[in-house]
């Protein structure tokens, strides 16, 4: 094996996605402050997120706060939401990692709304720690992970042989079927504060090692470097 290239998911992979929701309902509750002196969003939606109610978060939210349910105020709310400036950081370990003297090219792959995703990339100031950055979303959504697209956009960037590249995650659900099919390496790292945690449906949908954090990624790099049995 050559030169490991190392290919990073974003949210809860870099940084922990829940920041970025509790960002996002702050911006929003700030913006039904302001236009319709509602007080409380906020809470309300990590209430509703902590319980597990993930996919009508904001229907929840406004119900508790005396807001009547309208399809276009939902809407904006979402669009205030995804479009706000995020309050996030890398997580402890992914600075540490990143911030070191770089050895080889690094790249990241993240599927979700484009602005959304680019905006992220800013406050985390990944554009100086990495080389490349791919939004599939750019492409299109049916060109999100698990599509091939992405990690053939990688192998033409890298020109190395497949099993040189590394693709670092943390959804077994869509993450790691694809480069695996292809020859690369896969990683997952599994932080005790991830969103997703939804076991692999098969075999073919698991990575090739499992960590809790970046501290643990240069031993598995090393493992997989060294062709030692895969432990999954």
């Amino acid at each position: 094996m050559g030169e490991q290239v190392l290919v990073f998911d974003l949210d809860d992979t870099l940084y922990l996605e829940r920041d970025f929701a509790a960002s996002g309902f702050r911006a929003v509750d700030a913006w039904l402050a302001n236009h319709l002196g509602a007080e409380g969003f906020a809470g309300h939606c990590e209430a509703a997120a902590a319980s597990g109610h993930s996919g009508r978060v904001f229907d929840t939210a406004l119900a508790a706060i005396g807001i009547a349910i309208d399809e276009a105020l939902v809407g904006q709310l979402v669009a205030v939401y995804r479009g706000h400036r995020p309050e996030i950081a890398l997580a402890d370990d992914a600075r540490r990692y990143l911030e070191r003297a770089r050895v080889g090219r690094r790249a990241i792959i993240t599927d979700g709304p484009a602005a959304t995703q680019q905006a992220k990339v800013k406050a985390l100031g990944l554009e100086a720690l990495v080389d490349r950055v791919i939004f599939t979303d750019l492409w299109g959504r049916e060109f999100w992970k698990p599509h091939a697209r992405a990690y053939e956009a990688i192998e033409t960037w890298a020109d190395v042989k497949q099993d040189s590249l590394v693709y670092i995650a943390d959804n077994p659900l869509k993450d790691f079927v694809t480069p695996r099919r292809r020859g690369w390496q896969t990683v997952m790292v599994a932080r005790e504060a991830r969103v997703h945690r939804t076991a692999a449906p098969d075999e073919a949908h698991q990575a090739d090692r499992r960590i809790s954090d970046l501290d643990e990624l240069d031993e598995a790099l090393r493992s997989l470097a060294a062709g030692e049995a895969v432990a999954r």
